[in-house]
């Protein structure tokens, strides 16, 4: 009984142990695509943007997880110097499987070239990186 007992128990601790050979990395952990310059609407802007137009920096997102993920969709532009002049961040959770489309605004107050690069994190505090960044160009005239 009790070498059966010790059978058990060590196949138990050998299944524990193993980890999935399909186990996802950080990164493929969920995935942003399409990232994308929208009117309030959801209508795609050109790359041409006027200033005081309100804009959104939009992007897919998609947990590939069969568990829930905390997010932080995390956007900051930046100017012609590489100077950061505007962040914002959305913080949400996804389901398993579960695809979203956050978007934050900005409205540009002088015209220029800007870089808006796009995150997608666990969380603000662990900003462990749940998807490679992207970045998009706007210009301002």
């Amino acid at each position: 009984m009790i070498g059966k007992s010790i059978g058990l128990l060590a196949i138990l601790v050998i299944m524990i142990s193993i980890v999935p050979a399909f186990a996802l990395t950080e990164l493929e952990r969920a995935s942003m695509e399409d990232p994308r310059l929208e009117n309030a609407f959801g209508t795609p802007v050109s790359d041409k943007i006027n200033v005081n137009q309100q804009i959104q920096i939009s992007a897919d997102i998609t947990n590939h997880q069969t568990k829930s993920q905390n997010f932080v969709y995390f956007v900051q532009i930046k100017n012609d110097v590489d100077t950061i002049i505007s962040l914002g961040w959305i913080s949400g959770q996804l389901t398993p499987d579960q695809k979203l489309s956050p978007s934050l605004s900005w409205t540009p107050t002088e015209s220029g070239e800007f870089i808006a690069e796009v995150f997608v994190w666990e969380g603000i505090v662990n900003h462990k990186a749940l998807s490679e960044y992207t970045t998009l160009q706007i210009r301002v005239s």
